[in-house]
């Protein structure tokens, strides 16, 4: 299974949305949410919450723990 690594770069390129765009919807910096792709900075829960409801997914789809 893809981590949420993966799972949020792949949501926000099937989108056509820029890091920038992701980024100000969660009210960060690009260099934030980059870090979040990255896995360097763990991704705090409101913004978990923000994605899932943004994407329309489950927050399981979104973390790898489902398909």
């Amino acid at each position: 299974m893809k981590t949420y690594m993966e799972r949020m770069r792949e949501l926000r390129e099937d989108n056509d949305l820029t890091q920038y765009d992701i980024a100000k919807l969660l009210k960060t910096t690009q260099q934030t949410y980059s870090r979040y792709e990255q896995g360097i900075n763990e991704l705090p829960i409101r913004h978990l919450i923000t994605l899932c409801r943004f994407y329309q997914v489950t927050s399981d789809y979104l973390l790898g723990l489902s398909d």
